[in-house]
């Protein structure tokens, strides 16, 4: 019934799905007794589990739990998105592969279906073992982004009390206990269920949704060089992508204008590569690249970069 052609793939003696059985891909076999029979090939989704909420998950299964084929994330047809792949390249959207760029409950994709804006993709999670093996986690500092931070913090900067994770009220939210079960959603707790810069929480005050928790400590050994890169001179000519400060914080985009409003942005100095948020040194500081940070408290600091074979000066303490 079916004879190779240049798009169908039914090469040399392959096994295939021409007629989309299912049960997957099978062959006709060389025994005169046996016309044809599945190659037990497993699913995409049985070969990979996923951790967690699916953050991390870079498999290749491409439809979603009903069926429907997924759109690719370099695609806005049928449905126009946000996802970007050279915006999020550390999001691995590739192809029409299920994914979680925006800390869902699981994987997902837009489908093909105008009708159907976005699924999630049916795949299985992994033991609760697994998870255990892959969390770092900490309770009076916090590392990274603070993803793994279980400490018992439970309010603001300014000290304002944070919303119970199981309450809708002040704020609503989609970030129930339940449906994120290793993110340790309890009470009332810093948290950083999403990837964001460091740990924080919905606020008791109605007129406040959310803020950073950054009176918790980072931990120590956490703040290092992340990139073998030094600078030359002053490093007014930098042009690497650190982009955190000595203190490891997360730096603010140049083009920002929150949580700092900039003295010094891409619109005023276009021709000193205020790229992204990578440390530069634009006003030519005699200490080094620099940066804005994410920090409300902090309104820049230093960058953790080394100076190529020598010292850098002691610090200014404001700008």
């Amino acid at each position: 019934r079916f004879s190779p052609s240049l798009r169908n793939g039914l090469e040399e003696n392959y096994c295939r799905n021409p007629d989309r059985d299912e049960r997957g891909p099978w062959c006709y076999t060389t025994d005169p007794a046996v016309r044809h029979q599945s190659c037990g090939i497993k699913k995409c989704e049985d070969t990979v589990c996923v951790l967690c909420n699916g953050e991390d998950y870079r498999g290749l299964v491409d439809h979603t739990e009903s069926g429907q084929e997924c759109q690719r994330w370099d695609q806005q047809h049928p449905h126009k998105h946000p996802y970007h792949p050279h915006k999020y390249p550390e999001k691995d959207l590739d192809d029409n592969y299920c994914r979680n760029p925006d800390s869902s409950v699981g994987p997902w994709c837009y489908t093909m279906n105008p009708a159907r804006e976005r699924e999630y993709c049916h795949l299985h999670k992994c033991t609760t073992e697994a998870e255990k093996r892959l969390s770092d986690t900490t309770t009076s500092c916090f590392k990274h982004k603070g993803e793994g931070y279980r400490g018992k913090v439970n309010v603001t900067v300014s000290g304002i009390p944070c919303q119970r994770w199981d309450a809708q009220t002040p704020h609503q939210h989609h970030f129930r206990p339940e449906a994120y079960e290793c993110k340790d959603l309890r009470e009332n707790y810093c948290r950083n269920p999403d990837g964001s810069e460091a740990p924080w929480c919905f606020t008791s005050l109605p007129s406040m949704r959310v803020t950073f928790c950054f009176q918790i400590k980072r931990c120590t050994d956490d703040v290092e060089v992340e990139d073998p890169d030094c600078y030359h001179g002053n490093g007014k000519l930098y042009r690497g992508k650190i982009r955190k400060t000595r203190k490891g914080i997360t730096c603010q985009k140049w083009s920002a204008r929150s949580p700092h409003v900039p003295q010094i942005s891409p619109d005023m100095f276009p021709t000193l590569h205020l790229e992204e948020n990578y440390c530069r040194n634009p006003d030519n500081d005699s200490h080094g690249p620099w940066c804005y940070t994410m920090d409300p408290s902090t309104q820049f600091d230093y960058c953790a970069i080394k100076p190529c074979g020598g010292c850098p000066h002691p610090p200014r303490a404001y700008r």
